[in-house]
């Protein structure tokens, strides 16, 4: 038997609640750490047994009862009683707020539109140089997939080539 199996068994073998076989007496006698942490357990038993509860003086229940009547009759805190809980509402009202005015300016730094600079936000005339920058600059996503404008250039190369 293990030392492990033997500890969980000792508080009952020490009580005297359950009976010690063979395999745990053998296991004791052989092993003088759990010999020692039983006869301890054992001598700490002993003690709590021969330990008498000290008495409650015969007043002690009286005593309690008055003390539990004067915190009853006792006011709630005075004028604080009122002003904290709405004070405490009102920061967590403000906490909230400031919570969602940061998470809603990150929103808007993250979109380039929003503080973009008031000149890019001018439509220039379709055609013109501005106008095709923009067109690109806004369309960026599409064109940079857009496999026919480089079956374009390719076609244009073989056929300007004499």
């Amino acid at each position: 038997m293990k030392c492990n199996k033997i500890r969980e068994l000792m508080p009952d073998l020490a009580a005297g609640l359950s009976a010690t076989t063979a395999e745990v007496e053998k296991h004791v006698h052989s092993c003088a750490d759990c010999a020692g942490k039983l006869e301890e357990m054992r001598k700490t038993m002993t003690l709590l047994d021969e330990w008498q509860a000290p008495e409650p003086s015969p007043y002690f229940d009286s005593r309690l009862q008055a003390r539990l009547r004067e915190e009853m009759a006792r006011p709630a805190g005075g004028w604080l009683g009122w002003v904290r809980k709405p004070a405490l509402a009102l920061a967590l009202t403000l906490l909230l707020a400031v919570g969602i005015s940061v998470v809603r300016t990150k929103q808007a730094s993250s979109n380039t539109q929003a503080f973009a600079p008031a000149w890019t936000q001018i439509p220039a005339e379709p055609g013109t140089a501005v106008g095709d920058l923009q067109a690109l600059d806004k369309n960026h996503d599409l064109y940079a997939d857009f496999d026919v404008l480089d079956d374009l250039e390719v076609q244009e190369d073989e056929t300007a080539t004499p």
